[in-house]
C-alpha cells in the first residue's frame, strides 16, 4: 500500500523547501558577519575558529541525539577528505581572504552564480536532466539576485585596484561549493547528512588549524581582544552558518538533488534586503520587489514537478 508521500511527492517536499529557505536565509548573514571579522582576525585564524566552533556544535549534537558515528571505509574517507578540502578548507580560504579585497555586496553577487554552476556541473558530470523550466528558473534566480544586490546600493559594487583579486577568490568559493554540493551524493545516501557533514567539517577544521599554525597566524592576543559583537559573529558563523545550516543543506540534496537545492542560494541577497528593511529601516525599492519576484519564480520553476508527457521533451 502506497504512503501519502508516494501519492503526493510534491507535498512531502514542502518541509525540504522550508528547511532550505531557512538555511539560505542564515547564509545571507554570513557575508556580513565575515566582513565584520575581517578587520579583527587574520583570514586563516577566523576560518579556523569558525569551524572549531562548528565541530564542537556538531559533536555536541551527535552526543545529545545519541547518533552512533559510523566507521567509514577507505573509499568513504577519501570522499570525505575531498569534501573537507574543497567545501571547508578551500572555500573558507577564498571566503575570508576575498572579503579583504571586496565588500559583502560584491561578493554575494558573485556567489549568486552558484545555482548555474551546480546545475551545469550536474548535467555535465552526472547526466542530471535539465528541462527548459529548470534552465529558465536558474537564469531567473541569477537575474533576480543580481537586481536585488545592485539595487541596494550600486556604489557598493565599485571596484578598487585590487578588486579583481577578491573577485577571483570569491569565484573560488563558487567552485569549492560546487564540489561540496555535487560529490556528496553517495555519502549522503550511505552515511546520511549528519555524519557526512560532521566528518567533512572535522577534516576541514584540522586542515585549517594546521595551515594556520604553519603560517604563524594563531594569535591568542587577537582572540582575547575580540569584543562581544565579534564573538557573536563567530558563533553565528560556526554554529548556525556552518553546523546546522550544512546539515539542512545536505539533507535537501539527499532528498531533492543538488540542482533543485542549489537554487535556494539565490535567497541570500533577498534575505539581507528584507532584514535590512525590518531591522534597520532601509527602504525597499521597486527594483528589489522585481528581483525578489524573479528569485521566487525561478525557485518555483526549478522545483515544479514535470508532467508525464513533458519528461520526454527534457533537454
Amino acid at each position: 500500500m502506497k504512503t501519502f508521500e508516494q501519492y503526493h511527492p510534491q507535498t512531502s517536499d514542502i518541509s525540504v523547501y522550508l528547511t532550505l529557505a531557512a538555511v539560505t536565509m542564515v547564509w545571507g548573514g554570513t557575508f556580513v558577519a565575515g566582513r565584520f571579522l575581517a578587520g579583527s582576525l587574520s583570514p586563516m585564524f577566523a576560518a579556523s575558529l569558525r569551524f572549531l566552533l562548528a565541530s564542537a556544535a556538531l559533536l555536541g549534537f551527535v552526543w545529545l541525539t545519541r547518533v552512533p558515528l559510523a566507521r567509514p571505509t577507505l573509499r568513504q574517507w577519501l570522499q570525505l577528505t575531498l569534501l573537507g578540502f574543497f567545501g571547508i578548507f578551500f572555500y573558507n580560504l577564498c571566503f575570508f581572504y576575498g572579503l579583504h579585497y571586496i565588500n559583502a555586496s560584491r561578493a554575494s553577487l558573485i556567489v549568486a552564480l552558484n545555482p548555474a554552476v551546480i546545475g551545469l556541473a550536474s548535467w555535465l558530470l552526472f547526466k542530471e536532466r535539465l528541462g527548459r523550466l529548470k534552465v529558465a528558473g536558474i537564469a531567473m534566480c541569477i537575474a533576480g539576485a543580481g537586481i536585488v544586490i545592485v539595487s541596494r546600493n550600486p556604489q557598493l559594487l565599485a571596484a578598487t585596484a585590487d578588486a579583481w583579486i577578491g573577485d577571483l577568490l570569491i569565484l573560488g568559493c563558487v567552485a569549492g561549493w560546487g564540489v561540496y554540493s555535487l560529490f556528496s551524493r553517495e555519502l549522503n545516501q550511505t552515511l546520511g547528512p549528519v555524519q557526512t557533514v560532521t566528518y567533512s567539517i572535522l577534516i576541514g577544521t584540522v586542515m585549517l588549524w594546521t595551515l594556520a599554525a604553519f603560517r604563524g597566524e594563531l594569535s591568542w592576543t587577537a582572540l582575547v581582544d575580540l569584543g562581544t559583537a565579534q564573538w557573536l559573529s563567530l558563533i553565528y558563523l560556526g554554529v548556525l552558518g556552518s553546523a546546522l545550516a550544512y546539515i539542512g543543506y545536505y539533507d535537501g540534496i539527499r532528498k531533492i538533488g543538488a540542482t533543485r537545492s542549489g537554487v535556494f542560494i539565490a535567497l541570500n541577497p533577498l534575505t539581507a534586503v528584507i532584514l535590512g528593511a525590518l531591522l534597520l529601516g532601509e527602504q525597499l525599492t521597486l527594483a528589489m520587489y522585481l528581483g525578489g519576484a524573479l528569485i521566487l519564480t525561478g525557485i518555483y520553476l526549478c522545483n515544479k514537478p514535470l508532467a508525464p508527457g513533458a519528461k520526454k521533451r527534457i533537454l
